[in-house]
């Protein structure tokens, strides 16, 4: 090791990288773990699909990575209504306009929540998935609440020791597991990163979105079996390299078809 590098060798004599990659193996033991709450809400999000409606997937700063990660991209399907703002979750600007310091501040301000959701016609038969790191910014936290006033169930993923340790935003003192039906847990730690470093007196690598595109990911496969066992296998975006040129092509706009359709009856009722 060069000796410029030496003061910063872990004291245990793992690489920093390892440790990470010890810690993240630790989260997939946590999300198995899970297994029956998942199914759980596998059970829910099939019911809304089966019955032709959606469910509503949210997630406001980097939360939006899991919900992009749920839908559409390659191995999932229609029936997830991606509920992106992209005023709380730009961050590619970081200051000045469109910077991170408004979207911080908009995450926070109460009633947003009630105006997005004013743009759909919301159903009980749909489900709802809330995901927040802490569970105590208010947008999410009044999304969640918004959703349970309209009869939906909703599902929460949070990093509950990190969520436990935080201080809620909310003018009612909430945190998303208050206004949530069922509560998955990420397993990232207190402030999310996992690995403190020699010469730093701050942690380093977070560990939530990983934990959060594991239980995303082991709910669409549970859907999808689900689905498939009700003799209505989802379209799953599939690459040409496994499925073929023409066959890729063919679901991607079949699928992306069904999605529209799915949408408009959400726009066509809304405000009834």
């Amino acid at each position: 090791m060069p000796a410029a590098f030496a003061h910063n060798a872990p004291m245990n004599d793992r690489p920093p990288g390892q440790e990470y990659l010890d810690h993240a193996r630790s989260l997939v033991d946590r999300v198995s773990g899970q297994l029956p709450l998942i199914q759980q809400a596998a059970d829910w999000f099939a019911a809304t699909i089966l019955a032709g409606r959606m469910v509503h997937v949210f997630g406001s700063g980097h939360s939006r990575i899991m919900v992009e990660e749920m839908w559409p991209r390659y191995g999932s399907f229609p029936g997830f209504n991606p509920i992106v703002e992209l005023s709380l979750s730009f961050h590619n600007l970081v200051v000045g306009a469109n910077g991170q310091r408004q979207a911080m501040f908009l995450e926070n301000v109460p009633g947003l929540a009630e105006r997005i959701l004013r743009n759909f016609a919301i159903r009980p038969a749909d489900t709802a998935l809330v995901i927040s790191s802490s569970g105590c910014n208010v947008v999410p936290v009044e999304m969640a609440a918004g959703f349970q006033a309209r009869g939906v169930r909703v599902v929460a993923i949070i990093s509950r020791d990190h969520s436990v340790a935080s201080t809620s935003r909310d003018a009612a003192g909430r945190k998303l597991s208050d206004c949530a039906d069922l509560v998955l847990d990420t397993g990232a730690p207190v402030g999310d990163a996992m690995v403190r470093v020699p010469g730093l007196d701050t942690p380093v690598g977070p560990g939530s979105t990983i934990g959060g595109c594991l239980l995303v990911n082991a709910l669409k496969c549970e859907v999808a079996a689900r689905l498939a066992a009700a003799g209505q296998p989802p379209k799953v975006l599939s690459a040409g390299a496994v499925v073929g040129a023409a066959r890729a092509t063919e679901i991607f706009e079949a699928a992306y078809d069904e999605h529209a359709h799915r949408l408009a009856r959400l726009y066509a009722a809304s405000g009834t």
